[in-house]
């Protein structure tokens, strides 16, 4: 039985994609406070681990997938916007310059354990007061790390990404499906 750790309407969509389908979605309840000064990479490797860990504890018998997306500028882990404010900030401080997009895919089972960490680079154009002004009032960056959602209004905001797109979105799939594969799911 394959379980998501994770309550991302998004995750789900990607798998979905890639032809896996989990059997059941079981959120992982966890703390996802940054500790101090912890590099965005660490955090979204220890964060997924920690989903994985959770859920696989209470499911022993299943595969478990979990995963974290780390918005970074630098060694700023950038929040999940769940705020104008704070969608406005994360989209001032990205405007006219790159940033990385983390993901941490971890994936438990009877089997053992496998984690991989996915990085891709994000570049938002020079945006005006306006056009946060306009995205700002579509609502998409609600709960998004980062403040946006690069599948809706914000492609037209971005015209330069490294890297994998289903990284950007949520999951990335490539190494995703590869894990699971590595540890014998069948669904893979």
């Amino acid at each position: 039985m394959l379980i998501l750790a994770s309550a991302s309407p998004r995750r789900l969509e990607l798998l979905k994609q890639a032809g896996v389908a989990p059997d059941r979605v079981v959120p992982a309840d966890i703390d996802e406070t940054p500790a101090l000064r912890e590099l965005p990479a660490v955090y979204a490797a220890r964060i997924a681990a920690a989903k994985a860990e959770k859920v696989f504890a209470a499911h022993p018998d299943s595969c478990v997938l979990a995963a974290d997306t780390v918005v970074a500028r630098g060694r700023r882990i950038l929040p999940k916007a769940e705020t104008e404010e704070q969608a406005r900030n994360c989209l001032s401080l990205m405007s006219g310059c790159r940033h990385k997009v983390l993901t941490a895919v971890a994936v438990k089972s009877a089997a053992g354990a496998r984690q991989e960490l996915v990085s891709s680079v994000v570049r938002f154009k020079r945006l005006s007061d306006a056009e946060i002004d306009r995205y700002i009032a579509t609502n998409e960056w609600q709960g998004k790390a980062g403040g946006y959602a690069i599948q809706g209004q914000a492609a037209v905001l971005i015209p330069f990404i490294s890297g994998s797109y289903s990284n950007i979105v949520g999951l990335p799939l490539c190494e995703t499906v590869r894990l699971l594969r590595s540890l014998n799911h069948e669904r893979a």
